[in-house]
């Protein structure tokens, strides 16, 4: 109820977190299956498209021996790796090509790069606009290139976006709204989003979240629809509203009836059902909860 700016990671979040791979058919068949024996060590979504491309080539991926990820960067075995561009020591591509891209690099191999598209969540415009009504900042922070970043972020109206950052990165941004006063409430489902979700004010993640984030994650929502996510804010407003209001109506009592208590003027009778209509008063007010209208919930 307290929260002032919204920080929303880009795949999975933003998006429907299902990428594909753009053109499989033009990866040659060892490089498709290199890059799947990487990817298959990893929940990333960008990862799990490569290893559905082989799958749907090969029937079955093998999982690469020693391969280990690294949260943010990539994936490493025996010399090859798979991930961003700085991770294989690439330079970046070139901005104008939009979506996200992923690079295999192997000794004596030209690097290869896979291509990708996501779909936002149908409702990702719409949740943006009615939160910016609302008066909440917006922000995208992603690991992601900064040319696909911008890109969603334009998409969407978002007020401010940063690319290719690291989870330290995430974190140092947090941190330094956290200075300014603003009270932030992160929004994300990787591996890599699992610190900045733990440090922020308040935070959210999908249920197709990595179990880490969901842990780290004070609420986790259901479904497609990041409907939850305003109607989250709202609830809780409106639930911080009612708790204060029932503390007014029970001042509002203790003020009334302790002095006549006090000057003999109450019986018991008259005590107990003034005591049960205080409780009945509190406990309706916060039921009105449940008549409060959810423009979300029909999605």
């Amino acid at each position: 109820a307290e929260i002032d700016r919204i920080v929303f990671d880009k795949t999975g979040t933003l998006t429907l977190g299902k990428p594909s791979v753009v053109a499989p058919e033009q990866f040659s068949d060892t490089d498709l299956r290199d890059a799947a024996s990487l990817a298959a060590v990893s929940r990333h979504p960008l990862s799990r498209a490569i290893v559905d491309a082989a799958e749907a080539r090969f029937g079955s991926v093998s999982i690469g021996a020693n391969a280990i990820e690294t949260a943010g960067a990539g994936i490493e075995a025996n010399g090859w790796r798979l991930g961003s561009a700085q991770w294989c020591g690439l330079s970046e591509p070139d901005s104008a090509v939009e979506g996200s891209v992923v690079y295999l690099t192997r000794p004596d191999a030209e690097p290869v790069a896979f291509h990708f598209t996501d779909a936002l969540r149908p409702d990702a415009k719409a949740v943006v606009e009615t939160l910016h009504q609302q008066g909440v900042q917006t922000a995208l922070l992603s690991g992601d290139r900064s040319s696909a970043v911008s890109a969603v972020a334009a998409q969407l109206s978002i007020q401010h976006a940063e690319g290719g950052l690291s989870p330290k990165d995430k974190i140092a941004r947090l941190e330094t709204w956290k200075a300014k006063g603003e009270r932030v409430l992160m929004v994300g489902d990787g591996l890599n989003d699992a610190p900045a979700l733990a440090a922020a004010h308040a935070s959210l993640s999908p249920s197709s979240a990595a179990d880490i984030s969901q842990t780290a994650a004070d609420m986790v929502f259901q479904g497609q629809s990041l409907g939850a996510l305003p109607e989250a804010l709202m609830v809780a407003k409106a639930a911080r509203r009612h708790v204060l209001q029932n503390f007014g109506l029970a001042a509002f009592y203790n003020v009334i009836s302790i002095p006549l208590a006090v000057a003999g003027f109450v019986t018991p009778l008259l005590a107990a059902a003034a005591m049960s209509t205080s409780s009945i008063l509190v406990t309706g007010n916060a039921l009105r909860l449940r008549a409060w209208p959810r423009p979300w919930r029909a999605n």
